[in-house]
């Protein structure tokens, strides 16, 4: 028997709430959105973890985020819960043509738009002076909903992980 809250407004979610964060390679159209999202809701709307179903919820962000999160107070999340997630999420990059879940890549503001680069393009940047400490940056690695509340999300790379990648004198 399943148990417990299938999918919710992400917002509802606790600040506890355990958070992936999947990045497209590109923004996708409103085609290839529509489809994600409507993919991942029919897996949400079934995520279980040992026959309990999960309560968890997801949101879309800068035509090319996808946030997933898990509230886990009540059922945690299983490494076979989380596997099943990734390869939902992969089968939706193969009928995309948009990489999804790769955590290498860089991705930063440029102006208006979002670029991503590899970590070793990025260092390259940062060498030539073309990005700085300033330049705002996505830290794909966060783990918790408050996280992404709390602006850690989105922000100067001087205040995520690429501080310490990247900028050795700041």
């Amino acid at each position: 028997m399943i148990s417990g809250m299938p999918r919710v407004i992400f917002d509802s979610l606790p600040g506890s709430a355990r958070l992936w964060i999947f990045a497209a390679e590109r923004g996708l159209t409103s085609r290839e959105r529509d489809y994600l999202l409507s993919t991942v809701d029919a897996f949400l709307d079934h995520w279980q973890a040992h026959g309990r179903a999960l309560t968890c919820a997801r949101e879309f962000r800068h035509d090319r985020f996808l946030f997933v999160a898990v509230d886990e107070a009540a059922v945690d999340a299983s490494g076979c819960s989380i596997d099943a997630l990734v390869r939902d999420i992969k089968r939706a990059e193969s009928v995309l043509g948009v990489v999804l879940v790769d955590h290498g890549p860089v991705l930063y503001r440029s102006g208006d738009a979002i670029t991503r680069v590899s970590r070793d393009e990025f260092a390259e940047l940062v060498q030539c002076g073309r990005v700085s400490a300033d330049t705002v940056v996505f830290d794909n690695t966060l783990t918790r909903v408050d996280d992404v509340r709390g602006g850690r999300w989105e922000g100067p790379a001087s205040a995520s992980w690429h501080r310490s990648a990247f900028f050795t004198t700041v």
